[in-house]
């Protein structure tokens, strides 16, 4: 199976949880920061990169790996 390429033109700002702590009841992870719920979606990596600065977010890139794609047909699975 192969997953789509759709909205791979995108860059995504996430924010990390600053104080997380296990909930004693649940036993989940919560946190007061509410920041970790947003997530800015850009339509290049300057217009990221310049929000985050003007922001002063520390911020890291994370850049998307290239994909191997194997191009075969249907009968190929009845070939070998």
């Amino acid at each position: 199976m192969q997953s789509g390429l759709g909205k791979m033109d995108k860059w995504i700002l996430i924010y990390e949880t600053k104080d997380p702590f296990n909930n004693p009841l649940m036993g989940w992870e919560s946190s007061s920061d509410t920041y970790t719920e947003l997530k800015l979606e850009f339509s290049s990596k300057e217009l990221a990169i310049n929000y985050a600065k003007k922001k002063k977010i520390d911020f890291e890139i994370i850049e998307p790996k290239k994909r191997k794609t194997v191009k075969k047909s249907y009968s190929d699975n009845f070939l070998r």
